[in-house]
């Protein structure tokens, strides 16, 4: 079973920090899928992705390219990995299961510490998933650098 890591975002956007965390778990050699709330949204991120890292490239494309199997991260609003995923990354409030976390490496829960009902959502997310024996650590960049601040059961 995965573990769901939540990420409090505070100081930098989901468009600054959602690169970062891709590019560790693609040095992982992990597959992604990006799971969002809003195919508009999905695609305003994707227009973002194809800036960073500025001295690189991160391979991505959105859900019904015909190519998703394909793709090392795959943008969609659906469930499931079409491109084999081992980590799920959730954004914008998107929905995640205990079975989620049972059928990924890793699932990790993004969402905008400025916003309260992002804030309260992900509050129901940890609850709901801990509830469910779900192991989970909280990280928060309030201090400037990211430092887990909770966690619930063993996170492998």
């Amino acid at each position: 079973m995965g573990a769901a890591l939540f990420y409090h975002l505070t100081r930098q956007p989901l468009e600054a920090t959602l690169p970062m965390l891709l590019e560790k778990s693609r040095a992982r050699g992990w597959r992604v899928v990006v799971r969002g709330t809003s195919d508009e949204r999905l695609r305003w991120l994707d227009d973002r992705l194809w800036l960073v890292p500025e001295d690189g490239f991160l391979p991505h494309g959105l859900a019904g390219s015909g190519f998703d199997a394909d793709q090392p991260v795959l943008l969609t609003t659906g469930a499931g990995a079409p491109n084999g995923a081992a980590c799920l990354m959730a954004v914008d409030g998107a929905e995640v299961s205990a079975q989620d976390c049972e059928t990924m490496e890793r699932v990790c829960i993004l969402f905008d510490g400025n916003d309260p009902a992002a804030v309260g959502h992900a509050r129901a997310q940890w609850k709901a998933l801990t509830g469910a024996g779900v192991a989970a650590e909280y990280w928060s960049e309030a201090s400037g650098r990211w430092e887990k601040k909770a966690e619930s059961g063993t996170v492998g």
